[in-house]
């Protein structure tokens, strides 16, 4: 008994410890290089940071457009998750799947499939006779056309933060309603959308915070449209190379991280004004029947979801099937050189895909385990061993939830010396971007775990104990099997994020070192558009592979844990 507490204790500690060294330490570096001096406190970079025009303007565009996009993202989500929720419109399987597929398409690829699909050379355009003339500035260049494709990005996670609040409420409300005489508008308006508030200040929130942190369509687009905002700036100043970069870099980001904090912050003090109280056990809230208008109701979904997928896929695809960009395609001008050239010929591609393959396996499998024994204490019958696994949750969730390139800094701060004792720099190899994922997507892994073992009963605890199993036995033999579901449902999703991220890699990528994300992103700055779309088409393939082998899952794993299923 005694070697069986004497296990439970050192596990928990190594993994405390280990999500301080790689969540914790990394981002109180990064505050100490931010607000610290010789002297001890000191804020005078931070406000000399605040003084210069340039991070000014910065700053304000990053609000500017995490606003706006966030703002417009809620109502979209918002309404496609009550239709879906609420109507009796059909398919919504196939069309919850549909809706969340851009969430998981990566930003910097969104960004390329629009450039291609509303620009002056696209194909589809081309081919209808409605793209814009040859020379024309893009439309998508501009305050806009960035505000646009954020809204696009980031809308399927207030969908999906609304629609699972939507199950949770009980029918009786919604019967209730009905009884009393209350049309389906009024419903909606008295009952639902006031006890929605909670769920909808979140996925502002959250898409808030995504928008601020994102760096693909924000360096895409803004830095034609001159539309700097704070990730872009980091990442041209630390491209800079000066003899003060790192701490120059190191205040931006600070401010980056208290802006993402102080939203998240208000969000957590709205939200307990806002909380409502619900009784009953939630059920399917009750159908409203659309009646002779359900066939317009969704061919008008049916057509936002086509242009939202069809339309940038299809240029995608057809720029990546043409030998330069701006041939119209034809059977004179088809292709498939560039597919040969980015699977088989450039070294630099076959190297990146390697690379974030072999990294995105290796932190999806670290984190399934990771994510198997803190789940376990996180539900533990003992409170002292619940709140240190609690600290552990808390810091894995405030890595996840600052913005990837602030967390690369942090990252470079901390590694950018030899390790100590073992004399070994981990700075410009892949080791540094592995630590990262581990950090930055813990917490995606650890949520289905953790719902999986608070759905277990503790009398499994009681007999495996009463049994003399030891605690790795009890795991080994117990729990594991039981939460290996949810565990590979939560590595599929951490792999399919880290594999085609660019945010976290951006700043932490080398020669030799490249990931998908950042050879896509290169290519398409560097004016090799074919090789950036053929590049791209193949990851949204992957990834649509991907989402359609999770749902193999769907039946062994605790219900929302794969976002699109019931």
């Amino acid at each position: 008994m005694r070697s069986a507490l004497t296990s439970e204790k050192t596990t928990l500690l190594a993994l405390v410890l280990g999500a301080t060294l790689i969540c914790g330490l990394p981002l109180m570096l990064l505050f100490k290089t931010g607000l610290t001096s010789d002297a001890g406190l000191d804020f005078g970079p931070l406000l000399e940071a605040f003084q210069s025009r340039s991070v000014q303007r910065a700053l304000w565009h990053s609000i500017e457009s995490s606003f706006l996009s966030a703002l417009v993202a809620t109502v979209l989500g918002t309404a496609l998750a009550l239709l879906v929720g609420l109507t009796d419109i059909r398919a919504k399987g196939l069309l919850v799947f549909l809706i969340l597929l851009p969430m998981m398409i990566p930003p910097h690829v969104t960004a390329i499939a629009w450039i291609q699909a509303l620009g002056p050379a696209s194909p589809v355009l081309r081919w209808l006779g409605l793209a814009p003339e040859i020379g024309s500035t893009h439309p998508l260049y501009s305050r806009e056309g960035l505000v646009l494709l954020l809204t696009l990005q980031h809308s399927p996670l207030v969908f999906l933060l609304v629609r699972a609040s939507l199950r949770s409420f009980p029918r009786e409300l919604s019967d209730a309603a009905r009884i009393s005489g209350a049309r389906a508008a009024l419903m909606l308006r008295r009952i639902t959308l006031p006890l929605l508030a909670p769920a909808l200040l979140a996925g502002f929130a959250l898409a808030f915070v995504a928008a601020l942190g994102n760096f693909g369509i924000n360096a895409l687009l803004g830095i034609p449209a001159r539309y700097t905002t704070l990730p872009v700036l980091v990442w041209r100043r630390l491209a800079s190379f000066g003899p003060d970069v790192l701490p120059n870099v190191a205040v931006i980001s600070v401010i980056l991280a208290l802006v993402a904090f102080a939203a998240i912050l208000v969000q957590s003090l709205l939200q307990r004004r806002m909380r409502n109280s619900l009784i009953g056990l939630p059920q399917d809230p009750l159908a409203i029947s659309l009646g002779a208008k359900r066939p317009l109701v969704e061919a008008a979904v049916w057509i936002f979801v086509g242009f939202v997928l069809v339309l940038p896929a299809a240029s995608l695809l057809a720029t990546a099937l043409v030998r330069t960009y701006g041939l119209p395609l034809s059977l004179a001008t088809l292709t498939f050189e560039n597919f040969q050239e980015v699977l088989w010929r450039q070294t630099v591609t076959l190297r990146a895909f390697a690379n974030s393959t072999v990294i995105a396996g290796i932190a999806a499998a670290i984190i399934a385990v990771v994510s198997l024994y803190l789940g376990y204490f996180l539900t533990h019958r003992h409170a002292g061993k619940r709140r240190l696994a609690g600290l552990a949750l808390t810091q894995s969730e405030v890595a996840f939830a600052v913005p990837g390139l602030v967390m690369s800094i942090a990252f470079i701060l901390a590694f950018i010396r030899p390790l100590p004792v073992v004399n070994v720099s981990l700075y410009g190899t892949l080791w540094i971007i592995l630590i990262a994922y581990a950090s930055v997507f813990l917490a995606v892994g650890l949520k289905p775990v953790a719902a999986a073992f608070l759905q277990m009963d503790g009398s499994l605890e009681d007999a495996a104990r009463v049994s003399g199993a030891g605690f790795f036995r009890r795991m080994n033999r117990i729990f594991a099997p039981l939460a290996a579901p949810s565990a590979a449902s939560g590595a599929i999703l951490v792999f399919l994020t880290a594999y085609n991220e660019i945010t976290v890699s951006a700043l932490l990528w080398s020669t030799g070192n490249e990931t998908i994300g950042t050879t896509i992103f290169n290519y398409e700055d560097g004016g090799y558009t074919t090789l950036a779309a053929a590049m791209s088409a193949v990851v949204v393939l992957a990834t649509v592979v991907i989402m359609l082998g999770m749902n193999m899952l769907a039946g062994r794993v605790p219900a929302g844990t794969i976002p699109w299923k019931d």
